[in-house]
């Protein structure tokens, strides 16, 4: 008989070609349970929803003469279920097959505890993340100007809005303040000062705030600077205050601003770009921001799902007609969330000062269909009367027409007619567009919009 190296199996079972167990032996390791009651029965009775692993096991000895190792979970009698990985043998002259089995019991335990803590990690990184989202929306709406700097050559890590603005930085160019060495966006005179300050900071932990001068005008700050430990390396931290005056943040509002910023839906105003000039509380939280001006240069395109056809459309359609109403979209803010709004627009102002305002209203809660999906739920509810009178697959493609002719002629009535701006609402090619209304005899309704596109 051949000697049997490597572990010592913990449950070895000979079988007949029919799978009933005949002989069953275990390990000293589990010699407490009997496991008399098994002999006789079919292998595939006594283990737990895995029958048919053990006909392919079978099967598969039958035929190569050893099976892959499957992991199947075992019953004992005394009603205890172990994961166990067993491999079968078939043994010469068609005797029989050897089923030997290894308990993977403490494998699963450390399977478990690996995925406890992958699952720890992971809600440590969120949680991390959100401390990160917290922190970072504090700063940036502080009305104070913060700066974080390397401590060993003073090159800027962080700067939040207000230090931009301080410093004579754009918003939409503060990216480029990043890098730059502090000393040397203020002036000569002050730079003397600060370097004796930061070097107090950087010995004791503290200094006094001291006063430089910032702008054209040489307004008086007050710098305040503290140490703060990090795994790289030290950084300032850097607090700027005007003194004698609070930092004007933006245009002082009067009555009918302060009463736009109360209105519970979102109002905006863009630029002929896209660009947003103005927004109230409402269109902050409709995209999930945190303060007015991390909006200001952004373009609207941003927080629609399809930015290309809903600006292009709203945009011209504004240009050419000089309002628009209820354009429905979609708004997806900046942690996901997706509200189905109803855009209405009208446009002021001549060239570089013409702007668009809009209102956006969130129609998500809204339980009345409209008209046009009546119109489409009465056309679909006519195709019910072929059923059992029709072949399925004819009403399928009945119903696919329906549906077809409803959003071709709702895309071209949104489109005025123009044939390139429908067809980026239906996300189809010009040539596609075209066959369809055709197909629909639909031509009819985008004569108007193809007199606009020969005239432009």
């Amino acid at each position: 008989m051949a000697e049997f190296h490597g572990p010592r199996p913990d449950v070895t079972l000979l079988l007949d070609m029919d799978g009933v167990i005949r002989e069953a032996t275990l390990s000293p390791s589990m010699s407490a349970e009997n496991v008399d009651a098994w002999l006789g029965r079919l292998w595939s009775e006594i283990v737990d929803d895995a029958s048919e692993k053990i006909e392919r096991i079978m099967h598969d000895t039958k035929r190569t003469g050893i099976s892959a190792f499957r992991q199947i979970t075992q019953r004992f009698p005394s009603g205890l279920e172990l994961p166990m990985e067993f491999t079968t043998v078939l043994l010469g002259g068609r005797a029989g097959m050897l089923a030997i089995g290894k308990n993977l019991q403490a494998v699963a335990e450390l399977q478990a505890r690996l995925i406890s803590a992958q699952q720890t990690i992971e809600r440590d990184y969120w949680r991390l993340r959100e401390i990160e989202t917290r922190y970072r929306l504090v700063i940036e709406d502080s009305n104070e100007a913060v700066l974080l700097t390397k401590v060993s050559d003073l090159r800027i890590v962080e700067a939040n809005r207000t230090a931009a603005a301080a410093l004579g930085v754009s918003n939409r160019r503060r990216d480029n303040l990043v890098g730059r060495e502090f000393l040397h966006e203020i002036p000569e005179k002050d730079r003397e000062p600060v370097e004796l300050m930061l070097r107090r900071v950087r010995d004791q932990g503290k200094a006094p705030g001291i006063v430089i001068h910032l702008g054209e005008d040489a307004a008086p700050w007050m710098l305040r600077g503290s140490l703060m430990t990090s795994d790289n390396a030290p950084m300032f931290l850097l607090q700027m205050a005007p003194i004698g005056k609070s930092m004007q943040r933006g245009p002082v509002s009067d009555d009918p601003e302060r009463l736009i910023d109360n209105l519970p839906d979102a109002v905006i105003s863009i630029d002929v770009t896209g660009a947003i000039t103005r927004a109230n509380r409402a269109f902050l939280e409709l995209v999930e921001v945190g303060s007015k001006e991390a909006l200001v240069g952004e373009k609207l395109s941003r927080w629609l799902t399809r930015p290309g056809a809903d600006l292009s459309v709203l945009i011209s359609n504004v240009e050419r007609h000089g309002t628009v109403r209820l354009l429905s979209t979609t708004i997806q803010g900046e942690l996901g969330t997706e509200t189905e709004v109803e855009i209405s627009a009208a446009a002021h102002g001549q060239d570089g000062q013409r702007r668009i305002g809009l209102v956006l209203r969130n129609i998500a809660r809204r339980l009345s269909p409209t008209g046009e999906h009546d119109n489409l739920r009465a056309a679909l509810a006519g195709l019910n009367e072929s059923v059992g009178k029709t072949p399925l697959r004819d009403l399928v493609r009945s119903t696919v027409e329906v549906v077809e002719q409803h959003y071709v002629r709702a895309a071209l009535e949104l489109a005025n007619g123009n044939r390139t701006s429908a067809a980026e609402i239906l996300g189809l090619s010009r040539q596609s567009l075209y066959a369809k209304l055709d197909r629909y005899n639909l031509s009819q309704l985008e004569e108007n919009g193809e007199e606009t596109e020969k005239g432009s």
